[in-house]
This record gives C-alpha cells, structure tokens and sequence, in this order.
C-alpha cells in the first residue's frame, strides 16, 4: 500500500500545520491573511520541487505531471470566524488529549496540507504517473465559492477530481444551497432599538443581543419568559436601555439541529412579551415563519427526498440599528427538487411582511452515479487502508465539488464518531484520524496518478 508513505512526513506536516492555522484567513475580514495562506502553501510547493502557480486572486494550484487524465484534489484555506468560548488559542496548533486544535484543522486547512504533502511523497518516491494531478486551493470556499468560478474560468474542469471536505465514505450527492437576505427599507422597530447575531450565514449563531428602549420594556414578563424558557439569556441595563443576551451552540447550517441558535431564541422571548409593531417586520417574520424550526415547515418548504434526505433552515444573522433591518438565511434543499420553487414560497411568505428579498448565494444539488470510475478508484483506496467498503451517502454541506459539473465528489476527510466541532469552537480532529486520512488520500491521488 503506497499511502503508508505520508507517515515519513508526520513531524513536518504538523509544523507546516500550525504556520497555516496561524493565518487568520477570514474571507471579507482578514483579507491579507488569505493572501499570506495562499503564498504559504504555494511556496512550501515550489520547496518540493513541484509546478506552483497564483491562477487569480483567491486561487492557485500544485502541479504534478503531465499529459493523460487531469485528476484535481481542491480545498480551501479560508475560514469561518473564530468565535467565542475557545478553550485553546483558535490560530495556532495545539495537541492535547490525541487531538488535534485550531481554527481549519478540520476545515479545511488540515487536509489542505496533506493534499500538498501527497504530491511531494509521489514524487520523492519516483512514481511513474500517466496521468496530472493538481492540488487547487481557493480562499473564499466559505462566503460562496468565486474562487473556484474564477479559476476554472482560466483552467480547464479536470477529468476527475474529489474534495476532502467531508465526511468517509463516499459524497455522491450535495443539496442545493440557497442563501437569502431579506430587509425593510427602514427600521420599523418602536421598542426594539438593537439586535446583533451572526458571523457567518452558514453557521448557526452561538450568541445574539437584543436592546430594548428604557422607556418601554416589560422587565417582569421578559425574565418569567427567560426563566420557563429553555434558552440561556442574560440582562443587562444600560443607558441605551434594556440588555438581554442570548447564549446558545454554533454548528455548522448544513446541520442546524445540532446547534442552539442564539438569535432564534431570543426572537421568541421579545416576540412573547411585544406586539408586531414593537419589534419589527423582521423580528415578527422570523417569529412566525421560522422561529426555532430548522425543517422549514412554517414557510411551507418543508420536504426530503430519497437521495439526500429533508431539507434545512438555518437563521445565520440579524443585524438591526438605526436605519438598518436585515436578516440572512441558509437553506440546503433536496437534489431531486427544483431551487426556483423553493425562493417563490419563500419570498411568498416575506411578501406578507412586506419584506425585500435578495438571494445572496445559489449553488444548485451535486449527484454523481454510484458506479461511476471516479467512485470506483476512491472506494479502492478506502478500502485498502481501512479493509471497509465505504459508505456512499448524501449531504447538506457545500463542497467545491459542485462547482465540477459532475466531474468531482466530497471524499473525506472526517470520520463517523470523531467530534470535530467545526464552525465551533475548539475545532479539532482526533491525531489518529488525521493520519489515517493522509494515508487514504495519498492512496487515492497514487490510484489516479497511474490509472491508464
């Protein structure tokens, strides 16, 4: 078995892992920071001896070989904010407890690197390959994916590819995400002078604030609420008036339920206490169509098919002060249905509370047959290193495999029982699994390195 080689390197992969957990490479607030990522990466490509190249701002790639097949493994350097409640720093590598810590560890700078260090084992292991195998790295993976639209816009889509980005087995099918903001035109609030939640619409928000007028809240009715309540709230007074905080569980929204969703849960206690024209269009819209539902069922979109399972809603941000109101949503819809129908019940719903709708993001549903050769040659690597037959299955997530029209699927890099916590804090993977991973992904990129 070829992929036991990557464990030759497992002292200079975890150095080079925690110089690239140290970027704090947030698409949209730490700009230069996925730039330094990037350069990194691309540098450490060119120190292998391997064909390195910046293909646009948000996009590069590791090159080895040519001619044949062109066989592409993609991820991403970005990530979600940190967050709160870390109990180690999020920028740097930390290994306690046979885990691994840091902010991308898991998604999706571990794996990241591994890809790298697959091109630089088969290389300085001489292997004769008849076919190019490219390893792309994008830096805006988690606020839409423009880095993929631009690169494959200067490179050819490759012939076969796979993204660890997920989980093992086999991704053979990803929902549709649709990503929608909706807004007034001014903020129509009489009581509700503030509410902040969300970093990131594709993850459930883990804290939320709310400030009531000092004027006109209802102290005793909103602590007798907060008290029966299954939330976690907090009051505050201050000269703007009435603080109420909100603490619940980040996860990430292709899996809401396994999150608290702080900024639902504080919409339902203000709901509870005022009327309509008290908290607002927005607030009174997410009362009444979502609330702290993640099936859709209040909007009418509630459905699942065979393929890829139910649909999902996840609140991901409020932002209301002065003259702004506005809200984001993540949707992840079923492959089998149609992402048109899904925003005409949506906007149908917001059009009651005279609300403006503008999608923000739309990726349209992967499926890949399951007797395809890309899913044949992935399920002889998993299998070689692990002596399982993998799973083929569906999910919620968004990987850079849609964006390969039917070329690429999500392989790995995360495996059932291992609680990773990404888009949470202490983002962390076991070591063990870590490694077992970097041996199945240099068995795979082997596998289609020398496929005739």
């Amino acid at each position: 078995m070829f992929g036991n080689k990557i464990l030759n390197y497992k002292d200079e992969i975890l150095r080079d892992l925690n110089t690239l957990i140290g970027f704090e490479s947030v698409d949209g607030e730490k700009n230069e920071e996925c730039d330094k990522a990037l350069e990194f990466i691309l540098k450490r490509a060119k120190d292998f001896g391997l064909d390195a190249e910046k293909v646009t701002d948000f996009s590069g790639h590791a090159k080895l070989g040519s001619g044949g097949k062109s066989c592409a493994i993609l991820s991403h350097l970005d990530v979600v904010p940190a967050g709160g409640n870390w109990s180690v720093n999020p920028f740097a590598l930390t290994q306690k407890d046979g885990r691994l810590f840091g902010r991308g560890v898991a998604d999706d700078k571990g794996a990241a690197l591994i890809n790298l260090y697959c091109l630089r084992a088969l290389k300085e292991n001489n292997v004769k390959g008849k076919n190019t195998l490219y390893a792309v790295y994008g830096t805006t993976e988690e606020s839409g994916m423009r880095d993929m639209d631009g690169y494959f816009k200067k490179m050819p889509l490759p012939d076969m590819a796979f993204t660890p980005d997920s989980d093992y087995g086999i991704c053979y099918a990803e929902k549709g995400i649709l990503q929608i903001e909706i807004s007034t035109i001014v903020n129509n609030a009489n009581v509700l002078t503030q509410f902040h939640s969300g970093n990131a619409v594709n993850a459930v928000p883990d804290l939320a604030y709310a400030i009531l007028d000092s004027s006109n809240y209802d102290e005793q009715t909103l602590t007798r609420l907060a008290d029966a309540s299954d939330g976690n709230f907090e009051f505050k007074y201050t000269i703007d008036g009435l603080m109420i905080i909100s603490r619940g569980k980040a996860a990430h929204a292709c899996e809401p339920e396994k999150g608290y969703n702080a900024a639902s849960a504080l919409i339902d206690l203000i709901a509870n206490t005022y009327e309509f024209e008290d908290i607002g269009s927005i607030c009174s819209f997410i009362d009444y169509a979502v609330n702290k539902e993640t099936n859709g069922r209040s909007l009418g979109i509630k459905m699942h098919d065979s393929a890829s399972g139910a649909l999902t809603v996840n609140l991901g941000s409020v932002d209301i002060e002065d003259q702004t109101a506005k809200a984001q949503f993540d949707i992840r819809y079923p492959v089998t249905v149609s992402g048109k129908s899904v925003l005409k019940q949506f906007e149908k719903v917001a059009k009651n509370s005279d609300l403006c709708v503008k999608v923000l993001n739309h990726e349209k549903p992967l499926y890949i047959e399951k007797d395809s050769e890309l899913i044949r040659v992935l399920s002889k690597a998993y299998e070689s290193v692990t002596g399982e037959v993998p799973e083929l299955y569906s999910t919620g997530g968004g990987t850079y495999a849609r964006k390969l029209q039917g070329r690429g699927v999500a392989f790995g890099p995360h495996f059932k029982g291992d609680e990773i916590h990404m888009h949470d804090a202490d983002e962390s993977v076991d070591a063990e699994n870590f490694f077992k991973h970097a041996q199945i992904c240099l068995e795979a990129m082997y596998e289609l390195f020398t496929l005739k």
